[in-house]
């Protein structure tokens, strides 16, 4: 047997935030067009890029697919699904993919055809050394030591912000006190991606802190290039896809007059009839011409329209439906269109328009996460659905994809800031975006349609937050920016930079790029003309919609209460086999759910049910005071008195002397078991039970007199129904 030896095997080392940051090559995944073993403190990825030989038949973009694998026994667990493995990719997988893709897939050549494929395997976390950036750093080593063609490398980190001060890649304790949490992602001159949630952050800090991070960007992109000088391979050659010039400026000359008038409209139904008679005219001429390029004949009206929209905003300043550069298109905001849903909200913009449906739920409602980070559950979800009709196309629903998956998340980073804790608002929230038209920037109105729907339900907010995009035209030195971009000016542009946040600040940043990067000025001008819209947004149309979230939850939503008891009473309020919390829960017609450090969330549709279930817990979690009074139910009789349950797993001895006004010879003959009676609390004795006395609240509640006591007052006899725990009080007979 030969031992074999790994000849080419390559480590690199450096430090990243003070902790060490290790590149292994030639060992793993040989076969792969670049491979690599990155460990960040005792967070290990390997990350691997591979090329198909030949370009993929009959498409019209580059074929890359990101994956991002978190496999378990990187945090030593094993899957809770049914067959105890990992299955299809977790909602925080699908969007770490999302957030490596970003700034790797403008560095690509655009007509590349050939299929490349990026996988990103979690082996072993380290939770204060981010899997999602070692993820990053790994993928564009692996790219750039590769034969594949790309124009990298990029470098990534996480930027915090704790006590005013910048931390990069902040580990997980500091990651619970920062205000800020910003993914900054950049080549060697230019941020790349920026993908952000922050506390309600200025725009000066958020800037400052993208410009830290930049820098720290450029000494990691060094080390890479170090490493791609040693081991990459050289970039191959591929056939362009990319139509011959004189074939893409022939069409353009044919076509480009009537392709201005067609695009010359604010509605994307006008303009897209439009442009159907055209499509069939270049056709007609063309198709002769170059029968072996048919294909491209489309793509050479794509660029006719391209050229034909960046001419216009760069040159003309014109927008294609006739908007100032820095003009929102109309905005209109609406409450309560849903009869019996606990909150609704629909805000439109332009052709696009989201409706947003809350839902409040007990906390057992969370949902449980399986991944591999320290995060169990999650108490607010935001959920938002893309159909076919919001575009006038048609096809079956197949359930959320990325883009979906990456929106909701958008959405629900936008509004974590904002959202009370469970303490000021005991309950479970679920949104639910549902986009009903979309021509740009659908996720931002989702943003505006979740505050209405928020505050109709009566979420108590801290503050209201809206969405804009910015978009981006460039060429060479110059660039110009327009805000509230639509689904062509999206198409043809070069950047969709959408920020949410209140009037106090930003609360969520996404960057879409096509182009390799963003400059500084870029960067400042986009977040200053968000912050703007934003303003006007909220002020102009929001708030005149609803100016605050409503006092009262609709009539349909739960009606929570929240307790906190000892943990040592906890096993008293569930009692042996869940017997007492069941029977709270089917004599008060409620849901309780109990935590572990001794939380109490009482859930019910009517609040007087709530209000019995808390009483009760509280009865049994704490010691009956003496003097008080309780409605309970006898459960035992016994020769010498009788046994009442004043609460489920509680329960005192009246003794037969104390049972009634007047001498009592058996207690058969004043109650029997399952009567409904009121007792006071004379005294809790030295072993903890309870002597209760019916007659002193038959004396001081029902203002009944004693046997052989001179009085006027009539006797009546003591309610045993509908009686309510703190309705009535002592008489005073004074």
């Amino acid at each position: 047997m030969t031992l074999r030896t790994f000849d080419t095997f390559k480590t690199f080392k450096t430090e990243i935030a003070g902790r060490p940051f290790v590149v292994e090559i030639g060992k793993m995944a040989e076969l792969a067009g670049g491979a690599c073993l990155v460990r960040y403190g005792e967070t290990n990825v390997l990350c691997t890029a591979t090329m198909a030989a030949k370009p993929r038949e009959g498409v019209d973009f580059f074929p890359l697919s990101v994956d991002f694998e978190e496999k378990l026994y990187s945090v030593g667990r094993i899957p809770g699904s049914f067959q105890r493995r990992e299955g299809r990719a977790s909602e925080k997988a699908t969007l770490a993919s999302r957030v490596i893709d970003r700034p790797i897939r403008p560095l690509f050549p655009k007509d590349m055809r050939n299929d490349v494929g990026v996988v990103a395997t979690v082996m072993s976390v380290d939770p204060d050394c981010s899997p999602e950036i070692t993820a990053m750093l790994g993928v564009s080593i692996a790219i750039s030591i590769s034969e594949i063609p790309w124009d990298g490398p990029v470098s990534g980190v996480v930027v915090g912000m704790v006590d005013g001060e910048y931390i990069i890649n902040p580990t997980a304790e500091q990651k619970e006190k920062s205000d800020m949490y910003v993914t900054v992602a950049s080549t060697s001159n230019l941020v790349a991606m920026i993908e952000a949630a922050a506390n309600e952050v200025t725009n000066d800090e958020m800037y400052d802190g993208i410009m830290f991070a930049h820098a720290e960007n450029q000494k990691i992109v060094e080390f890479i290039n170090t490493i791609k000088a040693e081991c990459g391979k050289e970039k191959i050659e591929f056939p362009s896809n990319d139509p011959a010039p004189e074939m893409f400026e022939a069409i353009k000359d044919f076509a480009i007059e009537d392709i201005r008038i067609a695009l010359d409209t604010d509605d994307k139904r006008i303009r897209d009839e439009r442009l159907k008679p055209i499509y069939d005219a270049v056709h007609e001429k063309f198709d002769e011409i170059y029968p072996e390029e048919i294909a491209k004949i489309d793509d050479c009206l794509y660029k006719t329209q391209k050229y034909v929209v960046r001419r216009w905003l760069l040159d003309d300043g014109k927008r294609v439906d006739g908007r100032g550069i820095n003009e929102i298109r109309p905005l209109a905001a609406e409450v309560d269109l849903l009869d019996r849903a606990h909150g609704t909200g629909m805000f439109t913009r332009g052709q696009t328009q989201v409706l947003t449906v809350t839902t409040l739920g007990p906390m057992s409602d969370v949902q449980l996460l399986d991944g591999i980070d320290n995060e169990t559950e999650k108490r607010y979800m935001h959920h938002y659905n893309f159909p076919a009709y919001s575009v006038g196309e048609t096809k079956p629903s197949r359930g959320p994809g990325r883009r979906e998956i990456g929106h909701g998340a958008l959405a629900e980073k936008a509004l974590v800031p904002v959202i009370p804790s469970v303490e000021e608002f005991p309950y479970c929230i679920r949104l639910v975006s549902e986009v009903l038209s979309s021509n740009g920037s659908t996720s931002q109105a989702s943003v505006c349609g979740s505050t209405l729907s928020l505050m109709a339900a009566g979420v108590p907010i801290k503050a209201p937050v809206a969405g804009i995009s910015c978009g981006l035209v460039t060429e060479g030195d110059r660039f110009m920016t327009m805000v509230d971009i639509q689904g062509l000016e999206d198409f043809f542009g070069d950047m969709d930079f959408k920020v949410a946040g209140s009037k106090k600040g930003i609360t969520a940043i996404q960057m879409d790029l096509k182009v390799h990067g963003l400059t500084p000025a870029i960067i400042r001008e986009a977040l200053d003309k968000t912050y703007t819209a934003r303003c006007e947004i909220l002020d102009d149309v929001m708030l005149k919609c609803i100016a605050e979230p409503r006092k009262e939850l609709s009539k349909y939503a739960p009606k929570m209460l929240t307790t906190k008891i000892p943990v040592e009473k906890i096993s008293e309020v569930i009692g042996k086999q869940g017997k007492v919390i069941q029977k709270i829960c089917a004599e008060c017609n409620c849901k309780v759910d109990v935590e572990e450090d001794g939380s109490i969330f009482i859930c019910a549709l009517d609040m007087d049910d709530a209000e019995r279930a808390l009483l009760m817990v509280n009865t049994i979690a704490n010691d009956p005071e003496p003097g008080s009074f309780y409605n309970g139910v006898v459960t035992r009789i016994m020769d010498f008195g009788a046994f009442v349950e004043i609460a489920p797993g509680k329960e005192g001895l009246v003794h037969i002397s104390r049972l009634d006004v007047k001498r009592t010879e058996k207690v058969e003959d004043v109650v029997a078991v399952g009567d409904e009676v009121i007792v006071k609390v004379l005294e809790i004795d030295d072993q903890g039970r309870l002597n209760l006395s019916r007659r002193d609240a038959l004396i001081e509640i029902e203002g009944m007199v004693p046997e052989n006591t001179i009085s006027d007052a009539p006797r009546r006899p003591a309610p045993r129904k509908d009686f309510r725990r703190g309705d009535r009080k002592p008489r005073n007979n004074n």
